[in-house]
């Protein structure tokens, strides 16, 4: 899957990922490649992508998320990513 995280200024991230987690308003869900198409608003925390078998992390404002075909796309405000979560809480404090 291609995921892009789009910001008011900028593209965020843009890469192909194997696994795409975050969190609406009814919990956490995850994406896989063939998930059924998919579209939700969703709130500010955590979204995680796998690459290289490898968990990266983002910190979202509220948002949208919209899974089509191969492309997984998120609109948010404000996103700040981090390496490892004790990374990512201390930008987030900075900002």
């Amino acid at each position: 899957m291609n995921l892009k995280v789009l910001l008011p200024t900028q593209i965020l991230v843009d890469r192909e990922v194997s696994k795409v987690t975050a969190e609406a308003e009814n919990g956490f869900f995850t994406l896989l490649p063939r998930h059924i198409d998919f579209v939700t608003a969703l709130v500010p925390g955590l979204l995680s992508y796998n690459l290289d078998d490898r968990e990266h992390f983002l910190a979202i404002d509220e948002g949208i998320l919209v899974k089509c075909g191969p492309e997984v796309m998120v609109s948010t405000r404000n996103a700040v990513e981090g390496g490892e979560l004790g990374e990512l809480e201390r930008i987030v404090e900075e900002k």
